[in-house]
């Protein structure tokens, strides 16, 4: 039985000299010294115990033996080359996507040190966001259309798995100079008489919820004004003395010139990360974990 410890390398050899009918031209393909080539070939016939190439004046040509010998090193070689690759995939993790509702891509604090850690422990893992409300959010889920939400409060009613991860205080953006900037804490029923500019979508929906259940508490009745605008679009019209703007504490990261904040109450609103049970996804379970983990240790 031949002994058959050739490597790789003079299998590699072989193919070149079948392919070009030169150990001259195969050389040069392989950016190698022919003699290296013709040794490696004489070693490989001695191994298998056949004359793989007839040599004559015009050159090379295989023999029957060679041909089927070629054959199987092809194939062989194709096998071992995907096995390397199956071999390295398996080994690296693959890219996977995941899709995330959020109350503020503005957000700052809790939930965006949540996703720096995510990316640090995961960086396969890359994320799309989607911003808007918690209802729109729950039909997404529904529609697996994101994997899981981050929402401010958890009064809809659903079916699908909802942990309170942290809870934020409730701000409100004032244009300098307002006479309740002159406060450090404000009390609610101190807002009654003012323009509340809210947004549909994001955060805007449950924080003007929030806000005027706990002005109407008061016995006041808030005087809401909704824009179809964004969180940045609000503060320019608080800059501009149209009203006052209710936001998270981690949205007080929006810089805008001329607009300052001020906390209200000494309550804070639940942040609520949801998700449907149906939901398998490995990078999904994951990042619940991740942020389960940190509510409890927050």
């Amino acid at each position: 039985m031949p002994d058959i410890s050739t490597g790789t390398r003079v299998l590699r050899y072989f193919i070149e000299v079948a392919g070009h009918s030169s150990f001259r031209r195969a050389a040069i393909s392989l950016g190698i010294q022919e003699s290296s080539v013709s040794r490696g070939i004489r070693n490989l016939e001695h191994q298998i115990g056949a004359s793989l190439f007839i040599r004559h004046s015009g050159g090379i040509t295989l023999t029957p033996a060679g041909q089927r010998f070629l054959d199987r090193v092809r194939d062989a070689l194709d096998q071992l080359e995907t096995g390397a690759r199956e071999a390295a995939a398996t080994g690296q993790p693959q890219r996977t996507h995941l899709k995330i509702g959020v109350f503020s891509v503005a957000a700052c604090g809790p939930i965006s040190q949540l996703f720096v850690d995510f990316d640090r422990h995961y960086p396969h893992i890359d994320v799309e966001f989607h911003e808007s409300s918690a209802a729109h959010h729950l039909l997404s889920i529904g529609k697996a259309e994101i994997d899981l939400a981050f929402t401010v409060g958890n009064s809809h009613p659903h079916s699908y798995d909802a942990t309170e991860i942290w809870r934020e205080r409730v701000f409100f953006a004032f244009r300098e100079g307002h006479p309740l900037t002159l406060k450090s804490r404000l009390a609610w029923s101190e807002l009654a008489q003012e323009r509340l500019l809210t947004s549909s979508g994001g955060s805007g929906d449950e924080i003007r919820d929030y806000v005027t259940d706990r002005v109407r508490g008061t016995g006041g009745e808030p005087k809401v004004v909704a824009h179809n605008i964004g969180r940045y679009g609000l503060l320019g019209l608080v800059a501009a003395c149209q009203g006052i703007m209710p936001l998270l504490e981690s949205e007080t990261i929006l810089s805008i010139p001329g607009v300052t904040y001020r906390p209200v109450g000494g309550e804070a609103l639940p942040i609520f990360v949801i998700t449907s049970p149906k939901n398998d996804s490995p990078a999904a379970r994951a990042l619940l974990t991740l942020a389960r983990t940190r509510g409890q240790s927050g």
